[in-house]
């Protein structure tokens, strides 16, 4: 089921696979109507001409308008495509480009124009003068003429749709929520149970778990490296059924790659504590458990939808460009997936099934993701104090959201480094003051508790 699952995301998020859909709902929509048109003769076309009634040779000239204007503007509609994808490579990050991709509305109007093309081919060929048994399939050629004049529609919807799509904006608000949703995948709390109590160290002493050493361990097991066996990123992986895996052969899984690592054929996916090597059938079953592909998704990987974010401020604050509005917009989205990290709990790296230890898990914690959101951007405001104070302000706001000493501690260590840039790099007295001012209100703020 899972490899289902894997291969719908990966079809329904191709630019071919929604079009190619709707052609074929097209060709089934035009052999309907021509059935029902068959169906219901076409005698009573001269009773209502007005309203159908085109001869033969209207109803070709029409449907063959038609057809070419949809080729004409399915071009239209790819060259546009093709094009934004270019221009949002260049001026944010190519990262961005499989975004577009999976933006339904492109897909859909990809689709609708193709199909309506695909439609007027299917009717044209049913059309018959009198010498070959007069025949006009009134429904599908009404059918035709309606779905053209929807047709106009959809072509001004996706021109808005363009414009709309390419603003900084808009593009940062779609990978926020893509990233605040992978979140929830993150870190699974509901993958066993945690192997200590809360409050308990979250790491368990190595005597307590099998096989937690390099060498032999407790219980006569040993570590035995499972190699990926290709190469590329991880793009998603099941967990609950390594867990399960490890109960069923009862060892202990410790995870070397992450959802978003980038991985050899000789490289270690995870290791397996046991008594003797694993079988080739459990290796094949563990490898299993990872997806591997060309590219780093968003569904799961909520360190890549950072990444973009992070790579959208670091072109706009990069000398060339000097976009300080759009890396204070940048700032001010990550700010929101901060703000979600901080106060979520990050379950236990150690899941227990049945009370034993069977899966140490490697997600990333909220000091690495927090390190991925401020740090690059912060090493790119030298001397810009608008960013500089719009990172306070994130980090302001994070703080607001966790009791955790831990994490607040890893936030006022991030506040000290901005106002140490800012010392070093700020020259006005003014705007030194300014980004003073800000940072020690939110390093009090964060050190009081």
């Amino acid at each position: 089921m899972r490899y289902l699952r894997q291969l719908w995301i990966r079809v329904s998020s191709s630019l071919w696979f929604v079009p190619l859909g709707m052609v074929f709902v097209a060709i089934g929509l035009a052999l309907a109507l021509i059935a029902t048109d068959l169906a219901i003769g076409d005698d009573w076309i001269m009773e209502d001409s007005l309203a159908f009634g085109v001869g033969a040779s209207g109803a070709r000239g029409m449907l063959a308008a038609i057809a070419g204007s949809m080729m004409t503007v399915a071009s239209l509609t790819f060259s546009l495509t093709i094009t934004t994808l270019a221009m949002a490579s260049a001026q944010y990050t190519s990262r961005l480009i499989r975004n577009f991709m999976r933006d339904r509305l492109n897909q859909f109007v990809l689709g609708y124009f193709v199909g309506l093309f695909a439609y007027c081919l299917v009717v044209l060929r049913t059309i018959r003068d009198g010498d070959e048994g007069a025949f006009v399939p009134a429904f599908a050629v009404m059918g035709g003429l309606l779905l053209a004049l929807v047709s106009i529609g959809v072509l001004i919807l996706f021109i808005h749709h363009i414009a709309e799509s390419i603003q900084v904006g808009i593009i940062l608000r779609r990978v926020t929520n893509e990233t605040l949703g992978a979140i929830d995948d993150l870190f699974p709390a509901d993958l066993g149970n945690p192997a200590s109590p809360a409050g308990a160290d979250p790491e368990p002493a190595p005597e307590a778990i099998a096989g937690s050493g390099d060498d032999d361990v407790h219980g006569g097991r040993s570590w035995h490296a499972v190699s990926a066996d290709r190469f590329g990123y991880v793009q998603s992986l099941d967990a609950k059924g390594i867990l399960a895996m490890a109960s069923k052969y009862d060892g202990v899984v410790r995870m070397s790659a992450d959802i978003g690592s980038f991985v050899t054929p000789a490289g270690s996916l995870c290791e397996i504590a046991a008594a003797s090597p694993p079988s080739e059938e459990l290796v094949a079953e563990l490898r299993g458990a990872f997806e591997i592909g060309a590219a780093r998704t968003i569904k799961q990987d909520a360190a890549f939808g950072i990444r973009q974010i992070v790579d959208i401020a670091l072109r706009a604050l990069s000398p060339g460009i000097n976009d300080t509005t759009t890396g204070v917009m940048c700032v001010e989205h990550l700010s929101a997936v901060l703000e979600s990290l901080a106060a979520r709990t990050i379950p236990d790296r150690f899941r227990a099934e049945d009370g034993e230890v069977r899966l140490i898990a490697s997600g990333r914690s909220f000091d690495v993701l927090t390190e991925q959101c401020l740090s690059q951007i912060r090493q790119s405001a030298s001397g810009n104090t608008a960013v500089m104070v719009a990172l306070l302000r994130a980090i302001e706001a994070a703080g607001r959201q966790t009791s955790d000493s831990a994490r607040r501690r890893t936030l006022s260590h991030h506040a000290k480094l901005i106002a140490a840039l800012a010392r070093d790099s700020v020259t006005c007295p003014d705007d030194l003051g300014t980004v003073r001012a800000t940072a020690n209100t939110v390093i009090a703020e964060l050190d009081a508790a």
